[in-house]
């Protein structure tokens, strides 16, 4: 009987970082229309829920704004919140642009993380709402 493989994955993981607190997204009144702002990261860091080693990545977040636009201390004060938190990268990006969608209500909204390469791969997760 062959032995199946396994690399010590738990399910309970993919949940690590979901409700964690985290410090508000503040906002304030758009006063125009029909533009983009786009917000780079480029030093976004959270702990790999099974490793418990560091992920490093990019953020690119792009939105057309409605009537809120981020309010840019407090959303780096937010993704500060992260740098000790477990959390895959993939929840992490989802749970950003969840978080941003909710505070700024805005018209559509991009994120993509690029994040360094570990173990030969290097990963790219997009999300769009």
């Amino acid at each position: 009987m062959k032995k199946r493989l396994t690399y010590g994955y738990q399910p309970e993981l993919a949940l690590s970082g979901a409700d964690a607190a985290l410090p508000p997204i503040e906002t304030w009144p758009n006063q125009h229309r029909g533009y983009e702002i786009r917000i780079e990261c480029p030093e976004f860091t959270s702990v790999c829920p099974k490793t418990k080693l560091p992920d490093f990545g990019t953020l690119a977040l792009t939105y057309e704004p409605d009537r809120l636009c981020l309010e840019l201390k407090s959303f780096k004060y937010y993704l500060l919140g992260y740098r000790n938190m477990g959390i895959f990268y993939e929840n992490a990006v989802n749970r950003i642009i969840d978080d941003v969608a909710r505070a700024a209500k805005p018209v559509w909204v991009e994120l993509v993380g690029s994040f360094t390469t570990r173990g030969g791969m290097r990963s790219v997760i997009t999300a769009r709402r």
